[in-house]
């Protein structure tokens, strides 16, 4: 760190980890004693503070308010049978990152800021990241315009901020999904590569539709024609025909997931042809009324990956088969087996606090 992103931190006086039920969390809900805050203004970064988690102060005319200057990463840390413990891929979260901040006419944050910085706060607060299968710390980094003032331009005036929360496994119980057909996640030249806030907002109406038809998720399809495959939820989708996987190709629609592309090479790893390419939904169709749809997965950081049990399309219902040796298992398995350092990274994957 430069003396002008020097590190100030300022300690809790007393843990609130004693007080933390770690059976009985629920995702995202419990934070971690500190936070990392650091904003920019002047057309420059200023210090950097670990601080206790809390509140922050802003006025009701706090730009991020009223024309959505947000955005954000998710990201884990694992620790091993040993007590040490590892980030996954942090600097690819921090290239996204900055993408994304450029997409929304934001600052970029400096490497030295963004790797530092979380390091030294996952290094504070190490004694939440529990070991154990599905148990991980969830580190949420995310910037937002910060300046008062409701004139329609970008703001003068951002915070970045990284705050962490315990996790266990995301979810729980068989997922089914709707295939939409009418609503789009995003459209050519929008913002759907990048992890902007409102993307997600915007998936919440479709998504209560679904649940009210007794589904947990959509797969997002090209806002065009909704004839070809996009992403699963909040995730990236896999599909399994015969015995290749296909992935929807990363474009300016699609986000280009951490998750996706350590699963797109744990494929490869393990023999498996993976393509990267336009997968429509007759193609689904066609393949489940042969038999030969195998399985379709998502892979995300909070859920790793999660096996779809069944898809609806317009009048058309699909229970996928229940597979012995399934590659959506076996993929998971590899990728923990690296997360947890269970396994050899020879990608150079993890990062050790």
């Amino acid at each position: 760190m430069t003396n002008t992103h020097a590190i100030v931190i300022d300690k809790v006086k007393e843990s609130k980890i004693a007080k933390t039920d770690f059976d009985n969390l629920t995702f995202g809900k419990t934070f971690t004693d500190h936070m990392l805050e650091c904003t920019w203004r002047d057309g420059e970064w200023q210090s950097v503070e670990i601080k206790p988690y809390g509140p922050i102060e802003v006025e009701p005319s706090c730009k991020v308010f009223h024309y959505g200057q947000a955005i954000f990463e998710g990201m884990k840390a694992f620790k091993d049978a040993t007590g040490d413990v590892f980030l996954f891929r942090p600097e690819d979260n921090w290239q996204r990152f900055n993408a994304s901040a450029k997409r929304l006419a934001m600052p970029e944050v400096p490497e030295e800021i963004f790797m530092e910085g979380l390091k030294k706060l996952v290094a504070l607060d190490k004694d939440w990241v529990r070991y154990g299968e599905g148990l991980s710390l969830y580190l949420r980094p995310f910037m937002i315009s910060s300046e008062n003032g409701v004139a329609a331009a970008p703001s003068t005036e951002y915070k970045f901020m990284i705050i962490m929360s315990p996790a266990f496994a995301y979810y729980k119980g068989d997922v089914r999904v709707i295939i939409a057909s009418e609503f789009s996640r995003a459209a050519d030249g929008g913002v759907g590569y990048a992890k902007a806030a409102g993307n997600y907002a915007a998936s919440f109406y479709p998504n209560n539709l679904a649940i009210q038809e007794g589904y947990q998720q959509v797969i997002w399809t090209d806002a065009a024609s909704h004839e070809y495959l996009e992403e699963a939820g909040t995730m990236n989708i896999f599909v399994r025909i015969g015995d290749s996987l296909f992935t929807a190709p990363h474009n300016d629609r699609i986000l280009n997931g951490v998750t996706r592309r350590s699963v797109i090479q744990m494929a490869k790893d393990h023999g498996i042809h993976v393509e990267e390419r336009r997968i429509s939904v007759n193609e689904i169709r066609e393949a489940a009324k042969d038999g030969s749809l195998k399985e379709i997965f998502g892979s995300g950081t909070a859920a790793v990956i999660v096996p779809i049990k069944g898809f609806k399309h317009k009048d058309f219902k699909y229970e996928l088969p229940q597979l012995d040796d399934s590659y959506a298992s076996r993929l998971k398995e590899a990728l923990k087996d690296i997360q947890y350092n269970r396994a050899e990274d020879k990608h150079g994957w993890r990062v050790k606090i």
